[in-house]
């Protein structure tokens, strides 16, 4: 029964798609993973969820890979990829020469060199959606499962699939902005993760819960660049202003929520349980010494759930 509504889905999106086609920018309708089709990424978006929800069963009974040294390429690989897109990114926008805060989109101007290479780096961001898909690929090797939570998939997924739709209908203008400052974030979370990779680097890494406040500042800036965008109505498809600074809302909730729960409850239930224990401790010890609990649950924070976003 369920498959009639989804044939259907598929279907109508198809009819969309090809409505909107004639308005396909004709730079990058034919590189790699657009194709002039959504099929490809759609395919490897199937086969990226089917891994999530087969995976943990496949590995239930195996024992965990140490992908210790992978992570650490990968991870720093990341890093060296982000560097270079932002600094890319900023460059050619600006040799481009965009209005910063009202970036116009011109299709037409195929022969341009200058707006090829916006569009050119522009892929490369694109692209590294699709490699980021082994982050839960490793977590699932590794037998993170905690760690593959659902804002985890949906917005590697998501993304993907956003910006297929970018780098198929609009490969320059504004699209700039908001990649760009995701670079600059995926530059400080996988410099992290690549040296949390290493066991004897890992107490020195202090700065893990300042990531989720980077990327929530990230979508502040974002939807405000936005906004003003529209505000003053700068020429670049509507749709495309929409779907951005939606997409900002949705991500301000989520990682908001999650910030929520990793830090501020959870930091709340361990002053809680300290006090709790120092007191429980103070009355059957009187040479305990107050807050040495508290301390000894702090330097066990660092054994909590790792949980990896974009």
């Amino acid at each position: 029964m369920d498959s009639i509504p989804m044939a259907s889905f598929v279907k109508d999106l198809m009819r969309q798609y090809d409505e909107a086609k004639p308005n396909a920018d004709p730079r990058t309708r034919n590189w790699l993973l657009i194709s002039d089709s959504p099929y490809p990424v759609w395919v490897l978006t199937v086969i990226y969820v089917a891994m999530v929800m087969l995976g943990p069963h496949i590995m239930k009974n195996r024992k965990p890979f140490n992908l210790q040294w992978f992570l650490v390429v990968y991870n720093l690989g990341l890093v060296g990829l982000s560097v270079y897109m932002f600094v890319e990114i900023f460059l050619s926008v600006y040799d481009a020469g965009y209005d910063m805060a009202c970036a116009k989109y011109n299709k037409d101007s195929i022969t341009n060199p200058k707006e090829l290479r916006v569009s050119k780096v522009l892929w490369w961001y694109f692209f590294s959606k699709a490699i980021e898909l082994l982050d839960t690929v490793c977590m699932i090797a590794r037998k993170k499962f905690e760690q593959v939570t659902f804002l985890h998939v949906f917005h590697h997924a998501s993304m993907l699939n956003i910006w297929w739709w970018t780098m198929m209908f609009i490969p320059g203008g504004m699209s700039w902005f908001g990649s760009w400052m995701n670079c600059l974030v995926h530059v400080v979370m996988y410099l992290y993760y690549g040296l949390s990779a290493i066991p004897s680097l890992r107490s020195k890494l202090w700065w893990k819960r300042y990531i989720t406040r980077f990327q929530l500042l990230q979508f502040c800036i974002t939807f405000t660049h936005t906004v003003n965008s529209i505000r003053v109505g700068c020429d670049f498809p509507r749709w495309g202003q929409n779907l951005l600074s939606g997409y900002m809302v949705v991500m301000l909730i989520l990682f908001g929520n999650f910030y929520m729960q990793a830090y501020i409850k959870r930091s709340a239930s361990k002053k809680t349980n300290a006090i709790s224990s120092s007191s429980s401790s103070s009355s059957s010890s009187p040479s305990f010494e107050n807050g040495s609990a508290f301390s000894n649950m702090e330097a066990n924070g660092h054994t909590a759930r790792r949980t990896k976003h974009d």
